[in-house]
């Protein structure tokens, strides 16, 4: 792995073991971030779960994979994003109006961008899943 964007690397070994079809793999290494992402997922119904784990000063997670992510990707430059621009971002990423999620960074910590229009605040584009 390349180590330049951390997000994105964990986001592709997750998206490559949903396609062979795995159960269970470890994502590293682990951040707070990260595990912001892992929780938003769980929430939605992508994974099954995720356990965290510290060996010495480096985290890990282990994803319990559920086979309903069909694609997963970080979004690059992590676009900033008022309340108003969602749906030029939805229409861009998700396949069709309701299905999927893109996870959002706000001030108010990690959520998906339908909580985020319900909030009525802004932040920056972080992944999408479908």
């Amino acid at each position: 792995m390349s180590q330049i964007d951390p997000i994105a690397d964990a986001l592709i070994h997750i998206q490559n073991s949903e396609n062979a079809s795995k159960k269970d793999i470890v994502v590293q290494p682990g951040s707070k971030l990260m595990k912001q992402i892992l929780r938003v997922m769980k929430e939605r119904g992508y994974i099954e779960g995720y356990a965290e784990s510290k060996e010495r000063h480096k985290t890990k997670f282990t994803v319990q994979l559920s086979g309903k992510i069909n694609k997963i990707a970080a979004i690059k430059p992590r676009y900033a994003v008022t309340k108003n621009d969602f749906e030029r971002y939805e229409k861009r990423y998700l396949p069709a109006r309701d299905i999927g999620t893109i996870i959002v960074s706000t001030s108010q910590g990690v959520m998906t961008h339908t909580e985020s229009k319900q909030k009525a605040i802004g932040g920056r584009l972080l992944a999408y899943m479908y």
